[in-house]
């Protein structure tokens, strides 16, 4: 469960409510502006959402609230029934689409992942968006601006970054975790999409980057990811061309990625990192 109590002002109009590296449980941010509150990302069923929605009203204190959400994932998104009809709900037309294709699929996938989860999923109900756009769109909270910028494919069909220019902070969802590694989770992942998707990140020049799980950091957190992404696709291209099949190289890689980075927890999503690099060679 999100525990809210734990929220902190990184900004004078920007909160998180930090995961605490627990499973399952996101980076949650709330934008404030004169006259509206943003809200970036719901965790994941309706307590959480219940939760979050509290805090932000709490905030909002009779402003607007609205919702955004990083990526359709279950514990980035599937917290918004709640919100419903307290918050316009604002999303890119790629993640809107997404969520429509594979929200029943995840909440049976994620289920299956323990019973405090499916506790949690029990009689989910899944909502659309009342608002979608494409490539980039502008929101203006109030003497506050945030960009929702469409960045997908990479983690997700339909990625999506909040940037704050002014502050220069940046939400990225699961495109930056802090001390995990990256989860290519289906076929609609791309790890060299990834790497251009961290390429723009490092143009926008957040000095605060908040990532889908981990603590907040800066620009390390992209170049950690980077120098990630990058050794994955050298290390497949030389195993694999020189004539190991990708089973061997995936092998040789785990031991060598967990080698590199002893301390970052989802040491079983090395296998499909690999995997997707190796994708990328055969196409």
């Amino acid at each position: 469960m999100v525990d809210v109590g734990a929220i902190e002002k990184i900004a004078p109009a920007v909160h998180v409510i930090p995961d605490q590296r627990v499973e399952f449980v996101p980076n949650v941010g709330i934008v404030e502006g004169d006259r509206a509150v943003l809200v970036v990302d719901t965790a994941m069923g309706h307590a959480n959402g219940h939760s979050i929605l509290e805090v932000a009203t709490g905030i909002a204190d009779g402003r607007k609230v609205i919702l955004t959400t990083t990526h359709f994932h279950p514990e980035h998104a599937f917290g918004a029934k709640p919100f419903e009809r307290a918050a316009t709900y604002v999303m890119n037309k790629g993640q809107a689409s997404e969520l429509a294709d594979k929200g029943t699929e995840y909440v049976e996938m994620f289920s299956g992942f323990g019973p405090g989860l499916a506790q949690l999923l029990t009689d989910i109900e899944l909502i659309p968006p009342d608002l979608t756009y494409e490539g980039r769109l502008r929101i203006d909270l109030g003497g506050t601006a945030v960009e929702l910028l469409d960045v997908g494919p990479a983690h997700t069909r339909g990625d999506q970054l909040i940037w704050l220019p002014a502050e220069r902070i940046v939400f990225a969802g699961d495109l930056i975790e802090n001390a995990f590694f990256p989860i290519l989770p289906d076929g609609d992942a791309d790890g060299t999409l990834w790497l251009a998707v961290l390429d723009r990140l490092t143009e926008l020049g957040p000095a605060v980057v908040v990532g889908g799980h981990g603590a907040i950091g800066g620009g390390e957190l992209i170049e950690a990811f980077r120098g990630y992404f990058e050794l994955i696709r050298a290390r497949t291209s030389q195993l694999c061309g020189g004539g190991a099949d990708t089973a061997s190289a995936v092998a040789t890689i785990e031991a060598e990625m967990i080698g590199e980075h002893p301390d970052w927890g989802n040491q079983v999503w090395i296998k499909s990192a690999v995997e997707n690099a190796a994708s990328g060679l055969a196409s």
